[in-house]
């Protein structure tokens, strides 16, 4: 099964099973990482940003304008920002790393 980390606040990494066709919102969600995700993955809030390591940023397909238009509202943007409900796990992103951004904005509340 496919793997992946995440850099948790404390600055600890978590590496967990990454099931194919699950988001990285979902699997954060699966195994307790403190991602909110405030809108369920319908891409209406930035609470599930994530500050996707540079080294697999490039691997990553392009975002998405609603994307984009969300990211704006993030807490701490970084150039490789993306929102985890939007990143879905493939072969070819076994073993991603994203970090988690000091904060979140909920813009719906």
């Amino acid at each position: 099964m496919p793997k992946m980390v995440f850099i948790q606040r404390d600055g600890s990494r978590k590496e967990v099973d990454a099931p194919l066709g699950l988001s990285v919102l979902e699997i954060a969600h699966r195994h307790s990482v403190d991602i909110e995700g405030a809108c369920e993955g319908s891409l209406a809030c930035s609470t599930c940003h994530v500050i996707v390591d540079a080294s697999w940023f490039p691997k990553l397909a392009t975002p998405t304008e609603d994307e984009e238009d969300m990211l704006d509202l993030a807490f701490d943007l970084q150039e490789t920002s993306r929102l985890g409900c939007q990143l879905i796990m493939t072969d070819a992103l076994d073993g991603l790393v994203v970090k988690l951004p000091a904060g979140s904005r909920n813009a719906g509340g």
